[in-house]
């Protein structure tokens, strides 16, 4: 990489014939839709001569183009009677994710039946296929499991488990049987996962023995042990065996062989209404405890197909990867996404650097893998490595690049288009959260890309850029509050602790009209392209001025010398707000004094002089989730001497030593 692209510089255009065969071009045809703008138009707001809104028709004439299976016929596509808050979405219909995603594929006269739904390699290599056949035997087993200890429909149940092919079989027995599906997130602690198992009194757990990370065992069940005695709601345990370990279980264990492995392959999957809950997914918010997201079985079940078709631009005999684990969006998101469609997803237990930094590259050649997701963060990290890892792996087989968490800078994102997608495969930039498992803003695989870019709303999503009063700035291309003028079916349809505090976190910032306040910070350029500039609540305001600490980020990782960067917010007497920047630096480079004076130097020069950082400080690693995000706020919780508050999803507490002791 010669140069590094500015973002106002449109650096993917895609191939003609490419484009004509994309699932949105073909949709677009079929509807008459000229271009991307008439296409959002078209699916977002009231069209003139049209019966229905945007946003109506196309959530309802989406159900037949994806070929979402209702058992009983929904009445009308929405009553949002009670405002965009509390929409009832396909209310009097019936349906089951678990019908759609596995039962209808595994049917014995489905071409998809001996279809390899998952494959799965374990960190030492080994690596298991499993077809619609299995998967639909292995989750009948758990629905008749799950039933022979008391669950029925509205229970809720944990899984606190590895990235094993098991998992799959487990979300799709709780769907089966009508039970509230609960991913906790295998690397938390004691304390994170008694919270996610008592909110909403788990009766059930799914674990494990432990798994592999970086060679060595980990460990899961000792911590599911005390968490379940703090949370005092479970009264099943199935323990999973992956290491083979000789587990002396308690009263209420069972060993997935025994528990699971002995019942019927048969079950008559139950027909749900369409709001019925399906998970509980949690969202570590900043401060007080987490946030229990609720979701249905429509919701999801058409937000997920919706973007794997048309974003990922679904196809036979893909072979989908997108780095993530089970208890985050992005886990159920993959799967039920892809699996509506009879595809295939590839899923990974270990660390993207074990036994060596060309692990990814090494299972796209070996996979053939098409499509591949990952956070900035990770391809940053990956990035310090060079191009030798990637030396002597053929990736050609990728089509498309995903990628979310965070804001990019231009230098990352062009070396993964580049040395990754071989300047062919565009990167589907998305942005959206666990609230809706979804995406705000999503690129679609017929467009050109600029460096960083967002592209734009996702279809069906009637999203906008706004000022402090509510009033639109998007086209005016200032920078705003990114919101939601209207729901979509998989809007969390309240928080499991209550209606107050879903509508104190979500709506209460605009009122009139409602406006759903995500909590980014986002610009719409002239050209149309739509950018994130971090959370609104992380600016930086500086003697007034406002800026994100993406954008210093951005700058810092420009210099040679930075790999990664991280800025933060403290109090300063003067200015009210200083910026403080942590990086690190790429191999060959020493920290030194003037170093650091060169890297305030130029913040300085291409922010404006108040955003030089008050003290540039050198690590080795930041504080990180298991996808990849930077923790700011624990970083700027050390800098100030406070509390860091719920540090559950962190991936590596070590780096928090690193921050303490940062010079």
């Amino acid at each position: 990489m010669d140069t590094v692209p500015d973002t106002d510089e449109v650096v993917h255009e895609p191939d003609p014939a490419f484009a004509a065969a994309t699932n949105v071009q073909q949709f677009m045809d079929e509807y008459g839709i000229a271009d991307y703008e008439s296409l959002i138009r078209r699916t977002t707001t009231d069209i003139d001569g049209e019966p229905a809104s945007g946003v109506d028709w196309f959530w309802d004439e989406l159900v037949d183009y994806l070929d979402v299976d209702f058992f009983e016929d929904y009445d009308t596509v929405r009553d949002d009677t009670d405002g965009p808050q509390f929409t009832d979405w396909y209310p009097g219909g019936e349906l089951n994710l678990a019908h759609n995603v596995v039962d209808r594929h595994a049917a014995v006269d489905s071409p998809t039946r001996n279809t390899v739904a998952t494959i799965w390699e374990g960190e030492d290599g080994e690596v298991r296929e499993v077809t619609y056949h299995e998967l639909a035997q292995q989750s009948n087993r758990v629905a008749n499991y799950l039933e022979s200890v008391g669950v029925g429909t509205g229970d809720t149940v944990g899984l606190y488990m590895p990235m094993v092919p098991e998992v799959v079989s487990i979300l799709y027995g709780c769907f089966k049987v009508g039970a509230v599906a609960v991913p906790i997130f295998s690397g938390f602690g004691v304390d994170a996962t008694a919270t996610r198992l008592r909110d909403p009194e788990c009766s059930v757990l799914f674990t494990a023995d432990g798994f592999s990370r970086r060679g060595s065992e980990v460990t899961l069940k000792d911590t599911a042990d005390e968490a379940i005695a703090e949370a005092d709601c479970v009264e099943d345990v199935v323990v999973y065996d992956r290491l083979g370990h000789d587990l002396a279980l308690g009263d209420r264990d069972e060993w997935w062989a025994d528990a699971v492995a002995t019942q019927s392959d048969e079950y008559d999957t139950k027909s749900l209404p369409s709001d019925q809950e399906s998970m509980l997914l949690y969202s570590s918010g900043t401060t007080g405890k987490p946030k229990g997201i609720v979701h249905t079985h429509a919701g999801v079940q058409l937000q997920c197909a919706k973007e794997i078709y048309f974003g990922f631009d679904h196809k036979p005999g893909d072979r989908f990867f997108w780095v993530s684990d089970i208890g985050w969006m992005m886990g159920p998101w993959t799967l039920i996404g892809n699996h509506t469609f009879g595809g295939t997803i590839f899923m990974y237990e270990g660390a993207p650097d074990y036994p060596g930094p060309d692990r990814f590259w090494d299972m796209i050649d070996r996979h053939a893998l098409s499509v591949f997701g990952i956070s900035p963060t990770a391809i940053r990290a990956l990035r310090k490595h060079g191009e030798e890892p990637l030396s002597g792996h053929d990736l050609s087989s990728l089509r498309l690049l995903g990628s979310t968490g965070e804001p990019w800078d231009p230098e990352s994102w062009q070396w993964f288009y580049e040395h990754v997608g071989g300047s062919e495969a565009p990167i589907i930039n998305i942005s959206g959260g666990t609230e809706i498992c979804g995406c705000f803003l999503m690129p679609m695989p017929n467009q050109p890309l600029k460096p960083c870019s967002l592209g734009g709303p996702g279809l069906g999503m009637d999203v906008d850029i706004v000022d402090s009063a509510g009033e639109s700035v998007a086209d005016s291309h200032e920078r705003g509050f990114l919101v939601a003028r209207d729901s979509c079916p998989s809007m969390t349809k309240s928080l499991w602790d209550g209606d107050e505090r879903y509508l104190e976190e979500y709506w209460s910032t605009f009122a009139d009209p409602p406006l759903w306040d995500h909590g980014d910070w986002a610009q719409k350029d002239e050209d149309g392209f739509w950018f994130l500039h971090g959370r609104a609540d992380d600016a930086l305001n500086v003697a007034g001025r406002k800026v994100g600490p993406a954008e210093v980020e951005g700058v810092l990782i420009e210099h040679d010398a930075v790999n990664q960067a991280a800025a933060v917010g403290v109090p300063d007497e003067t200015t009210g707000t200083a910026v403080v920047a942590y990086v690190v630096l790429e191999d060959g480079y020493d920290r030194s004094d003037d170093l650091r004076a060169d890297l305030r130097e130029l913040v300085g020069e291409e922010l404006g002089k108040p955003f030089r950082p008050r003290e540039v400080l050198f690590v080795d690693e930041f504080p990180k989730t298991q996808s990849g995000k930077i923790i700011r706020r624990a970083i700027a919780s050390i800098y100030a001497g406070e509390d860091l508050g719920d540090m559950s999803s962190i991936e590596n507490p070590e780096a928090l030593d690193e921050i303490r002791d940062a010079n």
